[in-house]
């Protein structure tokens, strides 16, 4: 099939996929990768991801981190900053103590256990936030859960630049380090950076009343730090979500006439359509074309403990967090559970680590199937618990 061709059927099944589960409060990214695992050589083979559908997907991938890093609140956690980071770290640490030994116990390399765990570690910020916008719960629970989930993203960020590092050499001691003091200083040096330049310089300004020029501006910023990323040994969504974040920091600028975050949030909106029209749904369609696992390979009860690994890590991690603080019981297994989704991030994760051979097909198809397990079920598990809290 051509490439037009084979564009055109994709979006339209994944779309109509799309609108579909919607009426189910099934999140898209579910109906994306089922278009290509269904279309693609797993099943029935009419569309095979060429060199085109890749760079797309690629292109996708990097106006993906940019758009999170746009709707991220760098601000969200000023309130709950030490539980928000408590609890995330917690949430992380159980995750990939719990992927980790699962992935080492059915004999599969250290270097591999290593990348499945840290690939589990992250919560997907869109389906928490996915959740609270369907859920009402107490403005404490959902900042924190907003405010954790932000943090989960930075320390995501972070074990990108380790993955990376895993796929260009040896984690020896000396190379850890390097590695750790490179990802810290392009992290903060872009922060300070951009609130050096946002909160006082009046030039920018200009460039932010005029919506175009600011919207060539944010691309141009993202793709500056995408390569500046990569010139330092990190990867270039790195850089994208750093270009994001820099941008959304204009919220904490003061202006009396709101015109920053009213040109802000009208960005926002015009980059929304297209990208979760077009380049977004793509990346997740290619994903589902790349799972192609030999027949046999998959193992249920892998992906069952998995599962269970990713759905308990945030549990126990997260729940602990929260009790630290002197919440309830009830209050910390509800954010525990809210935590537990997997996304966007740990599926371009994982085609990373595909491409660069750190996972073969039956790891990645495995941890692909439970992403979209925990995406599917957490606002399940969230909505009954709350019900039954109610009840009781």
């Amino acid at each position: 099939m051509e490439f037009l061709a084979s564009l055109a059927v994709l979006l339209v099944v994944a779309k109509s996929l799309e609108w579909a589960f919607e009426k189910l409060e099934i999140h898209p990214i579910i109906a994306h990768v089922l278009t290509g695992i269904t279309l693609g050589p797993f099943l029935l083979g009419i569309v095979k991801s060429g060199e085109g559908l890749e760079v797309l997907a690629q292109f996708g991938l990097i106006m993906m981190m940019l758009y999170m890093g746009l709707t991220s609140n760098f601000s969200a956690i000023a309130q709950n900053t030490k539980k928000a980071v408590v609890v995330a770290s917690l949430g992380v640490a159980f995750s990939f103590i719990l992927g980790f030994l699962t992935v080492y116990s059915f004999g599969r390399n250290l270097v591999t256990a290593v990348f499945v765990g840290a690939t589990l570690g992250n919560t997907a910020i869109e389906v928490t936030s996915g959740v609270l916008l369907r859920e009402h719960v107490r403005r404490e629970i959902s900042s924190i859960l907003m405010g954790a989930a932000f943090v989960d993203d930075i320390i995501a960020v972070y074990l990108i630049g380790i993955i990376t590092g895993m796929s260009r050499g040896s984690l020896n001691p000396v190379f850890f380090g390097v590695l750790t003091v490179k990802i810290v200083f392009f992290i903060v040096a872009t922060l300070l950076v951009s609130e050096l330049i946002f909160k006082r310089s009046q030039r920018f300004y200009t460039i932010v009343k005029n919506l175009n020029i600011f919207f060539t501006f944010t691309l141009i910023l993202t793709f500056t730090l995408a390569i500046l990323a990569e010139w330092v040994g990190l990867n270039q969504i790195i850089g994208a979500y750093l270009a994001g974040l820099t941008i959304s920091r204009l919220r904490e600028r003061k202006d009396p006439l709101v015109i920053t975050r009213i040109k802000l949030n009208e960005l926002i909106e015009n980059l929304q359509v297209v990208l979760t029209e077009f380049f977004i749904p793509l990346f997740f369609i290619y994903v589902g074309l790349e799972f192609n696992p030999p027949l046999g390979s998959l193992s249920l009860g892998f992906i069952l403990l998995l599962y269970t690994s990713a759905v308990l890590g945030k549990l126990f991690g997260c729940g602990l967090g929260s009790k630290l603080f002197g919440l309830s019981w009830k209050d910390s297994t509800l954010i525990g559970i809210g935590m537990g989704g997997r996304g966007s991030l740990e599926m371009a994760i994982l085609t990373f680590g595909l491409k660069t051979g750190i996972i073969d097909q039956s790891v990645f198809a495995s941890v692909i199937v439970v992403s979209m397990l925990t995406a599917l079920t957490t606002p399940i598990f969230f909505r009954t618990y709350i019900e039954r809290a109610l009840k009781g």
